[in-house]
């Protein structure tokens, strides 16, 4: 991971779960959670079919923008079921 980025998930976790507890009104991500995970995951689903429809077209950078996509709907489904990053990020380690 370089340098530049190896805080961007837990900032942008921290920043989820800071809408969560302190709504700003217009938030995307209040509106997520206001609907619940029925709406979260569907949004998952809807970013996952994205992403794979820009990489069957072999379009890099729609796939980087889909991809972007769907790691914020994931934390935003994580934060919604109490996961953490460093939950994810050890259950990876544990399968090396």
């Amino acid at each position: 991971m370089s340098e530049n980025n190896d805080n961007t998930i837990q900032e942008l976790y921290d920043l989820i779960l800071g809408r969560r507890e302190n709504p700003v009104e217009g938030s995307y991500t209040n509106y997520l959670f206001s609907k619940g995970s029925e709406k979260i995951c569907k949004k998952v689903g809807e970013e996952a079919f994205e992403v794979v429809i820009a990489a069957t077209a072999d379009k890099k950078q729609d796939t980087i923008y889909e991809l972007a996509d769907l790691q914020y709907h994931l934390l935003v489904l994580m934060a919604e079921k109490g996961i953490t990053p460093d939950d994810v990020y050890n259950e990876l380690k544990n399968r090396r």
